[in-house]
């Protein structure tokens, strides 16, 4: 399997391209974290309101337990502090949640900004680029077959375009059914130039 053309100007063409994907999938996942970063900092208000909500709920908590201390109304006197209480926790919940969805907002549109570019390297770029791998490897290949330089001409005949095969010869398809071994050389080298290849 050949990875890169051996002439120049496409093996040239393949690296840019190749180059290019790699920066374009460096930037996407790039992008991708910033927002992420982004979204998370929106998290910040529910930490801090998590973090007031179990500190007064924990303070209350603490005098709750004193004042339950006191004898004859101890008892009584502690259910203020414990529904002061559990209303923190419950802030504090709130800010958790609110932690909650902002984490799950961020990796949500961090992903939805990556299934586009990697969309298009995954179901665009790498099929080509296997497809004109294994296209070149088996010229490659064929034309060191003894009956490889046939093949390449016919397959010329079949895929390059017409005004390409009438400058080879006027009646290209006459002079390979002859056998004439220019016309075969120069439709085999006409078949591995289109793939890039000498």
């Amino acid at each position: 399997m050949k990875i890169y053309a051996t002439r120049v100007p496409t093996a040239l063409r393949q690296i840019v391209t190749d180059l290019l994907v790699v920066a374009w999938v460096y930037a996407s996942i790039r992008i991708s974290m910033w927002v992420y970063d982004l979204i998370e900092k929106l998290a910040v208000p529910g930490q801090k309101l998590e973090g007031a909500g179990t500190g007064i709920a924990d303070n209350l908590s603490d005098v709750s337990g004193k004042v339950g201390r006191i004898p004859a109304v101890g008892n009584d006197l502690t259910r203020p502090f414990e529904s002061a209480a559990n209303a923190a926790r419950s802030l504090s919940d709130a800010g958790q949640s609110q932690q909650d969805v902002v984490a799950d907002l961020a990796w949500a549109l961090s992903l939805a900004l990556l299934v586009f570019p990697l969309g298009l390297v995954l179901f665009l770029w790498l099929p080509l680029r296997i497809r004109w791998m294994r296209r070149a490897g088996a010229a490659a290949a064929l034309r060191r077959a003894p009956a490889g330089r046939d093949l390449l001409a016919l397959r010329a005949l079949a895929n390059q375009p017409l005004r390409k095969l009438t400058r080879i010869d006027p009646d290209v398809a006459e002079a390979w059914r002859r056998g004439d071994d220019d016309v075969v050389d120069a439709l085999a080298s006409l078949e591995l130039r289109a793939l890039g290849l000498r």
